[in-house]
């Protein structure tokens, strides 16, 4: 049959900005094989299929894929894929997808009464994991030990339905300096049960920008940038919070990623904590429709 997708440039209000995303629109009676061969195809870091909800309640069931494997949780598609349905269902207001990881609401943003970005709640509470050393973290990604920022936190796993190895750089010109190494990274990541590392540092050289920041993720014998990784940005925001002294924090930050490679992205992301606890976190932006048609199958 005619399978509908669209694909469109989420965290970004500018085309070819951002991180790609492949939203299949008719996927119901594709098997798990066939969706994983269409991500394939498509070959953008993500591709979502909307499904049937199970629950009548929610909007849709949607699954994530990479072209290696299905994702239980991932931010740029789940936003991408509200602002496209927004886009083609009349009256639509809230958002709620069933995905691996749990339930993801999120809010829709409208312009003109055009949908034209959304805000996601992580599915579940931020966790911190294991953590590294910085001289553990500066060599798997070609860096000196010295720019690696202890003021804040260790090197540390974390994650809000995903998780990744975080890392404070000291500088814009560190973050910009980094390569993974494949003889390293892999083992590392491996060990602090990590599906990439996401490096930033406070030293954002550009305009409107709280934090810089990249995200490196192995995909077969190679690594990958990641221009937008809003699972993993969520996510710091979580970490951030926990980190903080006071025990009632309501963090804000917009986050640029994807500047050293050519698809500048911008995150709005957030955190509650209370009491001590981050009981909340959030990650939002805008989306620019690219392309859209049919395929067979």
């Amino acid at each position: 049959m005619q399978r509908r997708y669209v694909t469109t440039d989420v965290f970004t209000t500018t085309a070819f900005g951002g991180n790609p995303l492949a939203v299949v629109l008719d996927a119901e009676g594709l098997t798990t094989a066939q969706m994983q061969a269409v991500a394939r195809e498509f070959n953008y870091s993500e591709t979502t299929f909307v499904l049937p909800p199970a629950d009548p309640a929610h909007t849709a069931h949607v699954r994530i894929f990479t072209p290696a494997e299905e994702l239980p949780f991932a931010g740029h598609p789940n936003v991408g894929t509200a602002v496209v349905l927004a886009r083609r269902t009349p009256g639509l207001a809230g958002v709620v997808f069933e995905e691996a990881a749990g339930l993801v609401p999120l809010v829709l943003e409208h312009e003109d009464g055009v949908a034209v970005g959304a805000e996601l709640t992580a599915p579940k509470p931020f966790a911190r994991g294991h953590a590294a050393g910085a001289a553990d973290v500066a060599g798997p990604v070609g860096l000196a030990e010295a720019d690696v920022s202890l003021a804040t936190h260790l090197p540390s796993a974390g994650s809000c339905g995903l998780a990744f190895l975080f890392a404070e750089l000291a500088s814009r010109e560190a973050l910009r300096r980094a390569v993974p190494q494949g003889s390293t990274l892999p083992g590392l990541l491996q060990a602090v049960g990590a599906s990439g590392i996401f490096l930033y540092t406070r030293d954002a050289a550009e305009a409107g920008c709280d934090v810089q920041a990249r995200m490196f993720y192995p995909l077969g014998s190679t690594f990958i940038e990641d221009p937008a990784t809003g699972s993993a940005n969520v996510a710091l925001a979580g970490l951030l919070a926990s980190c903080a002294d006071a025990a009632d924090v309501d963090l804000a930050l917009t986050v640029g990623q994807g500047f050293d490679m050519g698809r500048p992205s911008l995150l709005r992301v957030s955190a509650d904590k209370r009491g001590g606890w981050v009981i909340a976190t959030r990650v939002g932006g805008r989306c620019v429709e690219m392309m859209q048609g049919t395929f067979t199958l």
